[in-house]
């Protein structure tokens, strides 16, 4: 693929990524980090986890532009790539809010199998070792390494389901720490949490920070039941394992990440005012105040603030 030089140097500043998808994590796990000082730490900061999210072309522009007045933030320029093994064609744009990084493609062909499983994307130091390690850690190579126009990208099948795109640059990008670190959400059953969580601690190196076997369930929208609910965090950002029995009303298990602000009432009249639509209203568990929102363009989330939060004066 030929470039000009100057789209390969405003290339070389962005991110082209692949992130999450959704499975099921069991119950009766012991959940703690694993160590295997014989793999390497390949993270580089959880800035670098982004989620990977597709839209029609019609809907692009409306859409970018609706995270931006939901968060804030700003954008790379905006480009028609081929970023899979595979010929293709789509929009692509990274977009940087203080709340996260999100790349946004617009396929303008059919999309190759599996992508658009993948929801978010990890940064790696060495895509050979972070491909090893995800095998030695049991993962399933699930697209092999390949070259794209600034780098290299693999995805990566962790037991249970789970879609992960890992992804290297020829010149490493540099961005500015997040103010909050979003939460990929991972929905699954409690037949494979102890495989996924053993993995996926592994390759990360990272630790649960709590593991709630009766969380709320109205955070899953079943107010009169209880789930487990286990959060890990490592140097790759965070994620959120939702272990339940597959019997979730919508849009339960859409939502693939959970957004922190500062203030959630603020932030949610931004966002309606942009077409944003408020799926799940506020609601309290715990120490946050969340909603469940869907961006034009299908894009669900979870949008959540600590409880009694207020708006900056």
């Amino acid at each position: 693929m030929r470039m000009t030089r100057a789209f390969f140097r405003a290339a070389l500043t962005v991110v082209l990524t692949v992130g999450t998808v959704r499975v099921s994590l069991g119950q009766n796990t012991t959940a703690t980090a694993v160590h295997r000082t014989a793999i390497p730490n390949v993270a580089v900061g959880p800035q670098y986890d982004t989620a990977h999210v597709y839209v029609a072309p019609e809907d692009f522009d409306r859409f970018v532009t609706s995270l931006l007045a939901t968060f804030g933030g700003t954008t790379t320029k905006q480009f028609v790539l081929t970023i899979t093994p595979t010929p293709s064609s789509t929009m692509w744009q990274l977009v940087m809010t203080p709340a996260g990084n999100l790349s946004v493609l617009g396929f303008k062909t059919p999309i190759p199998y599996p992508f658009g499983a993948e929801k978010m994307s990890f940064l790696v130091t060495d895509m050979d070792a972070a491909v090893s390690a995800a095998r030695a850690d049991g993962a399933d190579v699930f697209v092999a390494p390949f070259n794209d126009p600034i780098g290299r990208d693999a995805v990566i099948q962790w037991p249970g389901g789970m879609i992960t795109q890992l992804y290297w640059h020829k010149t490493a990008p540099s961005y500015t720490p997040l103010q909050t670190i979003p939460e990929n959400h991972a929905y699954v059953s409690a037949d494979r949490a102890a495989a996924f969580i053993e993995s996926f601690l592994a390759f990360t190196q990272g630790k649960v920070i709590s593991d709630d076997a009766h969380a709320p369930g109205i955070e899953i929208g079943r107010p009169s039941d209880t789930y487990r609910r286990i959060r890990i965090q490592s140097n790759f950002g965070k994620l959120t394992v939702l272990v339940t029995d597959g019997h979730l009303p919508y849009p339960y298990g859409r939502e693939v990440t959970g957004y922190e602000v500062a203030e959630l009432d603020g932030t949610l009249a931004k966002a309606t005012g942009a077409g944003v639509t408020v799926l799940v209203a506020p609601y309290v568990a715990g120490d946050r105040k969340a909603a469940v929102v869907q961006f034009p363009g299908g894009y669900v989330a979870e949008i959540h603030a600590l409880a009694g939060a207020t708006a900056s004066k």
